[in-house]
């Protein structure tokens, strides 16, 4: 059953849709502030490599709406804590939000950087920002910096690379997808 190889063929389908920059824009938002998992990375890498000539482009579009994303997790960190407390303990992201409370006290604004380019949930940081009532203005250059470099490198990558990383994955993205499941399914036997 080739159930991955027929998504991926799918993502690359919608990212030539006359929407498809909308989506971007709008998943890179939503990803930043609520949205549990970063998908926008698939979208702007599929659209990338759709129109090499526009990567950059792209790029540009999703570090603009992810920032405005992360401004979004500041104010509802900020603003509006109590609120969300029961949905983020629903969502088991408390032990998360402490962790980042004590990185934010030992690293400070360092942390968005780090947490802005890596691939691990944003929004935790983005909220915990708010409520740790950091500085706007450093927050949001940090998330411009690092939200940047992130999309810009996926960009570069699929510019210079992305011919043959379509025929790799084209080749292999059923087993990946496969694998993927396993290694989730394992991680959650264990975390029992």
């Amino acid at each position: 059953m080739r159930l991955f190889h027929n998504l991926y063929n799918k993502a690359l389908s919608w990212s030539a849709s006359k929407f498809a920059i909308y989506w971007l824009s709008i998943i890179s938002f939503l990803e930043s502030s609520i949205l549990p998992y970063p998908i926008q990375d698939i979208i702007l890498a599929s659209m990338s490599l759709k129109n090499k000539n526009k990567a950059y482009y792209y790029a540009f579009i999703c570090t603009i709406s992810s920032v405005l994303g992360g401004i979004a997790g500041y104010l509802i960190g900020y603003y509006a804590y109590d609120i969300l407390l029961p949905f983020m303990q629903e969502m088991d992201y408390m032990d998360m939000l402490e962790r980042a409370r004590v990185w934010f006290d030992s690293y400070g604004i360092w942390v968005i950087a780090i947490a802005g380019f890596s691939p691990v949930p944003y929004k935790i940081f983005t909220i915990t920002a708010g409520v740790m009532s950091m500085h706007l203005i450093p927050f949001i250059a940090m998330s411009m910096l690092s939200r940047g470099a992130r999309y810009f490198l996926v960009s570069f990558l699929v510019k210079r690379y992305g011919d043959s990383c379509d025929k790799w994955l084209q080749k292999y993205i059923d087993r990946l997808g496969y694998a993927l499941i396993i290694v989730v399914i394992i991680g959650i036997w264990y975390a029992q």
